[in-house]
């Protein structure tokens, strides 16, 4: 039935799409390809987007567009190819993908032109201070890796590099170079950090080299700001793109070049619909514009490594830190030496508090790490054994002692502390384990006369706090920093002559394949920050394993002998990189029916797959099984290729988010 213009159009619903739409005479000129218009679906009016055009179609009673609501497309068509293979790899609609693309506040508008129209918002923010705009001559791994880069970046062929580079050997210097190169040949550039911490110091490293040209993306920053970046991005005012995860949707023009800081943080990841990576993406979006893809890390993933050996990337090594200075000297601590030493357990070893206390008297700072926030990380009773947990997830309550609440870290739960036991009524009721909050504690008891702060999303809570500790760090305001991951990696301080790791088992006794992979990342980038200037440094590690092949390879800075043991153990249980993985997780109120549904679909899995190509795992519960209120199941499915599984999974789950009333969350290439 041919009916004039019609409009492809996809909405951010789990249906797959797209649906016909008329494109009635009034709107013709406003309606194009990126635009997001509102339709009628079903009952209610929403938003959607335009995906392109036809003349045709054999539906009956279609229905009309009922407005555009921004006049000027939110999306281009690069970003279009992007989102629908983001769709297709990742197991979402259409929709969902366009709409992860999109920022929140762009897609609120009921106003045309919007972009135009927003000002730009004054935020109360400290500014981070660091860094200069002087262009650096590059030592001779810096030119061979630039070299390498900049042909690439002449010829406008696409590749990507994996820069492995130590700790301070200088990877930032080799972006700005790539990035100031683009530049002058007319390409835009997009620069991915993992983490809101870094933001500030990578941003203020960029704007004092580029200015005006630089914006920020990230999930901080207020709706009207994020807006009035997006806008300058659009004008070409902006033509370099900072930020986490979502900046790789930024909407630049002649794009050259990608960074991926930091590729191997699971923090790229997205916990939500659709699960995508954001370092995959990168990749994928610099294939489409035909630039440069750059990964970097001290520290690289083994999928990334893995690729590099197999040829699919070109590897680039720095192996020295700048001006020739000497890694930190690593010290390994037996934690169980010293429980044998004192008979109790202990936040600081005997060595740590003599070090602390020698260079806190001599001014200079230390940084200390402890991957787990909270005071205590138990409360449990010493004559029954009682543990609280939190009623509605399977973990152990965590006390927080500046709120004087257990608190639950997933489900937000808060509770105070009981005085006898709610199981036996005794008053044995003790604290256990530790986290950020007792090592500040104790660290005010030892070093009264030292300035100390403590980095983690507890206290990070603020806008504009990372960046009120960084610039008080920097001005040496503070001599001892106290931290979680946020403090483990990108952070520059030549003061910094100590790191203190506090527990390096916290990240190894994880049920998690990746666990000595993340122990090993985590210990060498935090290392990473002390002796980064003339004064030296030295990192002390406390472990109750200290025989552990990723601790012993993190004391040598060896990442390739780690590595290779790990490829080599991941090849023997054909896990990732030697294939890829999906994970189907089941959630509902009663477990009964939700293992029910685990074992209905897997049966189906079974019956329909005739490939052989499928490994099939579970269904089994979930290393934390009861999340507010929900009982987690789940299947793994394993396979060479993405596209095997996901085939398989539309002919036995469709577009469908539930089975027989139970959530179904597929997650692609999980972490």
């Amino acid at each position: 039935m041919s009916v004039g213009r019609l409009a492809d159009i996809v909405i951010n619903r789990p249906v797959k799409g797209p649906f016909t739409y008329i494109v009635p005479e009034g709107l013709k000129d406003d309606v194009k390809v990126g635009s997001c218009v509102e339709v009628s679906f079903g009952y209610k009016n929403i938003a959607g987007y335009v995906v392109g055009f036809s003349s045709d179609s054999d539906i009956k009673n279609l229905k009309p567009i009922i407005r555009v609501l921004d006049k000027a497309p939110l999306i281009d068509e690069t970003l279009l190819k992007l989102t629908k293979w983001i769709s297709e790899y990742y197991y979402s609609s259409w929709g969902e993908a366009i709409s992860a693309a999109i920022p929140a506040v762009l897609k609120r508008s009921a106003k045309a032109s919007r972009l135009g129209k927003l000002k730009e918002s004054d935020e109360a923010v400290e500014e981070f201070i660091d860094g200069s705009g002087e262009h650096l001559a590059p030592s001779r791994e810096q030119k061979q890796a630039l070299d390498s880069i900049i042909a690439r970046i002449d010829d406008r062929t696409h590749k990507v590099f994996l820069l492995h580079g130590v700790t301070g050997s200088g990877k930032t210097e080799v972006y700005l170079q790539a990035i100031s190169h683009a530049l002058d040949k007319g390409y835009s550039s997009i620069v991915l950090v993992p983490e809101i911490s870094l933001t500030p110091q990578t941003v203020a490293r960029f704007k004092a080299r580029f200015g005006d040209e630089i914006a920020v993306l990230h999930s901080q920053l207020l709706g009207s700001k994020r807006a009035s970046e997006w806008g300058r991005i659009v004008s070409g005012k902006a033509r370099i793109v900072v930020g986490a995860r979502s900046a790789i949707f930024a909407p630049v023009k002649d794009l050259g070049l990608v960074v991926v800081d930091e590729e191997h943080e699971t923090s790229y990841k997205q916990e939500d619909v659709p699960r995508y990576n954001a370092r995959d993406v990168a990749i994928k979006r610099a294939e489409l514009s035909g630039a440069i893809a750059i990964l970097g890390s001290a520290t690289p993933s083994l999928e990334s490594f893995y690729a590099a050996k197999q040829g699919k990337y070109e590897l680039v090594e720095l192996s020295e830190r700048i001006d020739f200075r000497l890694l930190p000297e690593v010290e390994v601590v037996d934690m169980r030496e010293e429980l044998t030493r004192v008979k109790k357990l202990l936040i600081f070893s005997q060595n740590l508090s003599a070090w602390i206390a020698k260079d806190v008297s001599e001014g200079k700072q230390v940084i200390l790490f402890l991957n787990r926030r909270g005071f205590s990380t138990f409360i449990s009773c010493r004559k029954c054994g009682y543990v609280l947990t939190c009623k509605r997830c399977n973990v152990s309550l965590t006390y927080h002692f500046y709120t004087k609440k257990l608190s639950c870290h997933h489900c937000n739960y808060k509770m105070d502390p009981p005085e006898i036991c709610p199981e036996c009524n005794s008053a044995y009721v003790r604290y256990w384990g530790m986290g950020t909050e007792k090592v500040e504690s104790e660290a005010h008891r030892l070093f009264p006369s030292a300035r100390i702060a403590r980095m983690d999303t507890d206290a990070m809570r603020k806008r504009g706090a990372h960046e009120k500790v960084l610039s008080k760090f920097k001005a040496h305001k503070i001599d001892i920093l106290i931290g979680t991951q946020m403090i483990a990696k990108g952070l520059d301080f030549p003061k910094v002559t100590l790191v203190g790791i506090i527990s390096a088992d916290v990240a190894l006794n994880l049920p998690d394949f990746r666990a000595g992979e993340r122990t090993f990342d985590l210990l060498t980038q935090v290392a990473g920050r002390a002796g980064r200037s003339d004064l030296g440094g030295r990192v002390i590690i406390q472990t109750y394993t200290p025989s552990h092949y990723a601790i012993q390879a993190a004391k040598t800075h060896d990442y390739n002998s780690f590595s290779a043991r790990e490829l080599s153990l991941r090849k023997e249980l054909y896990l990732p990189p030697f294939c890829h993985m999906v994970t189907l997780t089941f959630k509902g109120y009663k477990e009964d029916k939700v293992i029910k549904a685990a074992e209905a679909l897997r049966q189906r899995i079974e019956k329909e797959d005739n490939s052989g190509k499928i490994n099939l795992m579970g269904p089994a519960p979930a290393p934390i099984s009861r999340i507010k209120g929900l009982y987690h199941w789940n299947i793994f499915l394993k396979s060479d290729k993405v596209p095997d599984i996901v085939s398989l999974l539309e002919k036995v789950l469709g577009n469908k988010r539930k089975e027989k009333g139970i959530i179904v969350a597929v997650d692609v290439d999980p972490y």
